[in-house]
Formats: structure tokens, sequence, C-alpha cells
């Protein structure tokens, strides 16, 4: 149920991004390289020696950073008050990317890089 709940808050955020992006005359460019920009965390932290499904340990703090739904929406808010729309659409972009990634039980780390329980 937990991960039905986040595919929503990902289909929610991803939609009024793009109605944004649509409506306000916005740059889709925000959108596009904040709904990916999270998951550079990933190539950050690849590499020989790991198991599988594992995240080097010093990529964990960053991955886990972007990871966390308050920077997103706090900059959201921000925005929203600067009437920054472009911005607007970029934060919720990296809100459904969060929302998918959870829905699909892609969850924080731990410090040894692997998924928590």
């Amino acid at each position: 149920m937990k991960r039905l709940g986040y595919a929503a808050i990902g289909l929610v955020a991803a939609a009024v991004a793009i109605a944004v992006v649509v409506t306000q005359h916005a740059s889709w460019w925000q959108l596009v390289v904040f709904a990916i920009a999270p998951d550079i965390a990933l190539l950050f932290g690849s590499g020989r020696g790991l198991e599988r499904g594992q995240l080097a340990p010093r990529a964990v703090p960053l991955y886990n950073a972007v990871h966390h739904f308050w920077a997103p929406a706090v900059l959201v808010v921000l925005a929203l008050l600067l009437r920054e729309f472009a911005w607007v659409a970029a934060c919720l972009a990296w809100c459904a990317h969060i929302g998918f990634d959870r829905s699909l039980g892609f969850g924080l780390r731990t410090r040894e890089g692997f998924q928590r329980g």
C-alpha cells in the first residue's frame, strides 16, 4: 500500500510539473534535468568490488540527500514565492523522481550502500 502512495505522489508531481511548463510557457530543460539528476549519485557510487545492488559507501550521503522529499519541497515553495515557474516544474520533477523510485522499492541507503529494509 505504501508503494502505491509513492506512485501516486510521483504521478501527481509529474502531472503538475508538466502542467506548469505548458500553462506558464516555462522551459522544459529544468524539468528533464531534475527528473534525471538524482541518479547521478548512482554513477558516482558504481565501481568494482561491490555486491549486487550495493552503492559505494562514498556515494551514500549524496544519494540519500537527493532522495529525501524535503529539499525539493522547500525549493518548490521558494520558487512559487519568487514566481519562477520553470523551477517549480523542475523541483516537482525531482519529487516525482523520488516518488517513482520509492514506489519501485528504491529507498534510502545504509552506510554500507545497501537498500534500507
